[in-house]
C-alpha cells in the first residue's frame, strides 16, 4: 500500500473547497466574514462519506457495490435539500420510519442549504434512478461529476486498479457522457500523482526526453475547446514562462463541462505551480467562465501536491465547514489505512465509528 501524507489528503479536500469558495465570489474575496462553499463541495462531502461507508460495509459484510453506497449518500444530501424528501425517505426506510438519514454528516445544517444548481444530479435523484455505464440516465457532460469525485483520487492509491471501475461508475450515477467520465478518471489519476510525488508539477510543463508531456494522453482523450487540436492545447500548457492570461484561461475552459474544468485547472497549475502562490492561483482560476469548477479542481491538485499548510491561513480560517471537511479528509484516510470501525471478525478500535459511518 502506498504511504500517503495526511497533510496532503487534507490539502486535497480543503483546497478543492477553497477553490469552490473562490469561484462563488469570482475570486474577489470579501474583506471579512465566512467564505461560503458551493454545491460542488456539498456533493464532495457526501462522496467522501459514501466512500467511508462503502469501506465499512465491505469490512463488516464482505460484499459491497461502492457506487450504490455513494448513491445512498447523494440521497441523504437530496433529503436535506428538500428534493423529494418523502419519496426518498420511504425508499431507504421501507415506509417504516426509523432514524434516517443516519450518520453524523446529515446533522450539519449548512449541507441542507441551497448553494447553486446541479441539474443532472438533481434530475437523477428526483427520479430515484441511479445511472449505470450500460443504462445512463442522462447524457450530461457537466462539471459536477468531476468536482464531487476529486477526493476519490486517494482511493486509487489505497485500493488499487479495482477502484478505477468504481470511480467511473460513481460518475455514471448521474452523468452519462463518456467524456465526463473520462475527465473524472483523468483527474483522480492526477490527484493520486499529486498525493505521492515530491514535485508533481515539474514535469507537467516541460517535455520529457521523448518529447512526450506527462498529461499528453489525458489531454488527447478529452474534447478540445473550440475544436482546437490537442497539440495547440498542450503547447499552451507547456509554454515556458507562460503568463496567467485570463483570455487564455477562458479559451481553454469555455464551458461548464467536466473536461473543460480539468483543462482549465491544468492551465492554472501550469501558471501557478508553486507552493507560495496557491491563493493567487485560486483567484485566477475563479475568473474562468465556470470559475467554481475550475478553481475547485485546481485547488484539489495544488492542495494534494503541497499539503494543507500551503493553503492561505487567512482564507482557510474563514472557510465555511472547514472543520467538517477536515474531519472527513482525516476519516477517509484513517478508514482506508487503519479501519477503526473494525470488521466482521475484527473488533472496532473506535466503538462510535459505526454510528458515524453506518455501512449501508
Amino acid at each position: 500500500m502506498t504511504a500517503v501524507s495526511e497533510a496532503r489528503v487534507r490539502g486535497l479536500v480543503l483546497g478543492s473547497a477553497l477553490g469552490d469558495a473562490a469561484g462563488v465570489v469570482r475570486g474577489r474575496w470579501p474583506a471579512e466574514g465566512p467564505l461560503r462553499i458551493g454545491v460542488s463541495t456539498q456533493l464532495a462531502a457526501f462522496t467522501i462519506e459514501g466512500a467511508i461507508r462503502a469501506s465499512m460495509r465491505m469490512n463488516h459484510k464482505g460484499i459491497c457495490h461502492a457506487p450504490t453506497v455513494v448513491w445512498h449518500a447523494y440521497c441523504r444530501w437530496a433529503f436535506l435539500q428538500g428534493i423529494e424528501p418523502g419519496r426518498i425517505s420511504e425508499r431507504w426506510t421501507g415506509g417504516g420510519g426509523g432514524r434516517w438519514p443516519d450518520g453524523w454528516l446529515a446533522q450539519v445544517p449548512a449541507l441542507g442549504e441551497r448553494r447553486g444548481s446541479a441539474p443532472a444530479t438533481v434530475a437523477a435523484l428526483t427520479a430515484l434512478t441511479p445511472g449505470t455505464l450500460t443504462k445512463p440516465v442522462s447524457d450530461s457532460r457537466g462539471a459536477h461529476a468531476l468536482t464531487r469525485s476529486l477526493p476519490l483520487g486517494l482511493l486509487g492509491l489505497l485500493s488499487g486498479p479495482a477502484c478505477v471501475a468504481a470511480i467511473r461508475e460513481t460518475a455514471a450515477l448521474t452523468h452519462g457522457a463518456p467524456d465526463a467520465q473520462d475527465a473524472v478518471l483523468g483527474a483522480t489519476g492526477l490527484v493520486s500523482h499529486c498525493l505521492t510525488e515530491d514535485d508533481p508539477f515539474r514535469a507537467w510543463t516541460t517535455s520529457g526526453p521523448g518529447g512526450d508531456h506527462p498529461v499528453d494522453a489525458l489531454v488527447r482523450s478529452l474534447p478540445m475547446p473550440h475544436s482546437a487540436s490537442p497539440d495547440t492545447v498542450l503547447d499552451l500548457l507547456k509554454a515556458p514562462g507562460g503568463v496567467p492570461d485570463p483570455g487564455q484561461l477562458a479559451w481553454t475552459a469555455p464551458e461548464a463541462t467536466a473536461s473543460a474544468a480539468l483543462l482549465g485547472a491544468l492551465f492554472v497549475v501550469s501558471r501557478f505551480p508553486g507552493r507560495d502562490t496557491v491563493g493567487a492561483a485560486l483567484r485566477f482560476a475563479a475568473g474562468a467562465p465556470d470559475g467554481e469548477s475550475v478553481a475547485s479542481t485546481a485547488g484539489a491538485l495544488l492542495g494534494a501536491a503541497h499539503g494543507v499548510d500551503a493553503l492561505p491561513v487567512e482564507l482557510l480560517s474563514r472557510l465555511e465547514l472547514a472543520w467538517v471537511l477536515d474531519t472527513l479528509a482525516r476519516d477517509l484516510l484513517q478508514e482506508y489505512v487503519d479501519s477503526p470501525g473494525g470488521g466482521e471478525y475484527v473488533p472496532a478500535r473506535d466503538p462510535h465509528w459505526w454510528n458515524r459511518y453506518p455501512g449501508w
